[in-house]
């Protein structure tokens, strides 16, 4: 049998859609472009086109792990973010497109200064940190995380985007790694969901690493950690940013405020929800 590109991903969306996977079309389409090392665009150019048996038995694959509810990131081992392609794979919770607001608001602080030394806490796939060496080309970062698996795939962006040389990796608990250590900015995208509620989110968030999303009882263990500590690591006038979870805002800016932080502010994302909190040393 021969089967056309317009075929196998009219099949495969349908399987999808059968399952109830979000976006099923949009799946099949980023997993067929990578069986065929193409842009997705190129599938619509060549929907014609009779696929090689090795391809569509490939293809088949990995809708089949699909619909075991492996995220797609996972099976591609990548992401995208801030425009740029960065590894993932089951070690790192995917990079979502909202922390963008995080990374461009601490890239924006630090162009404004020339530059400086920025820490990265809960490194994961370096998403955060990359994304700003890339963009701000007279900052530094330390990266920390406690999982060294996920060090190791932020460690790989690093050197994919050739800006290892301006990073530091360090495996440990939040600020026990750079202790004596300042910085200009501290980034964050802590675990935020409430421990109850972890047996609530989507099969595939649950395959994700359990660590980088528990956030405790009431899913604020770590900004309690955070904001309280934060201080004697930055300089005057320094910044501390983290994203948030859902109806976080107020008792995250409150922590911000009892620490004595100024010029406290709360960013939304483009859904409207407030994603981000600031506040200035």
């Amino acid at each position: 049998m021969k089967f056309s590109v317009f075929e196998v991903l009219k099949s495969a969306s349908q399987r999808l859609a059968a399952e109830k996977i979000e976006n099923p079309r949009l799946d099949a389409e980023i997993l067929l472009a990578h069986v065929l090392k193409c842009r997705r665009l190129q599938l619509y150019v060549d929907s014609d086109k009779i696929l090689p048996l090795e391809s569509v038995f490939r293809f088949n694959e990995l809708i089949n792990r699909r619909l075991e509810r492996i995220p797609t990131a996972y099976l591609i081992g990548a992401k995208e973010f801030f425009g740029l392609s960065f590894a993932v794979n089951e070690n790192v919770l995917i990079p979502r497109p909202e922390t963008e607001i995080l990374a461009e608001f601490v890239g924006e602080f630090l162009r404004s200064r020339g530059g400086g030394k920025f820490l990265d806490l809960g490194a994961g796939s370096g998403a955060i940190s990359v994304s700003i060496l890339k963009f701000v080309k007279n900052s530094r970062a330390i990266a920390v995380d406690i999982s060294e698996k996920a060090l190791e795939v932020a460690k790989f962006n690093a050197k994919k985007f050739h800006v290892d040389e301006r990073a530091e990796f360090f495996c440990g608990d939040l600020f026990f790694p750079v202790e004596g250590k300042i910085f200009d900015a501290i980034v964050s995208n802590p675990p935020y969901i409430p421990t109850n509620d972890l047996k609530t989110l989507q099969s595939e968030v649950k395959r994700e690493p359990q660590l980088a999303l528990d956030g405790g009882i009431d899913g604020l263990s770590f900004y309690r950690l955070i904001i309280s500590g934060a201080k004697k690591f930055l300089v005057d006038g320094g910044v501390l940013a983290v994203e948030i979870g859902f109806n976080q805002s107020s008792a995250v800016k409150n922590l911000f405020e009892q620490e004595k932080f100024v010029e406290i502010e709360i960013f939304k994302d483009l859904a409207g929800i407030e994603r981000v909190v600031i506040g200035r040393n």
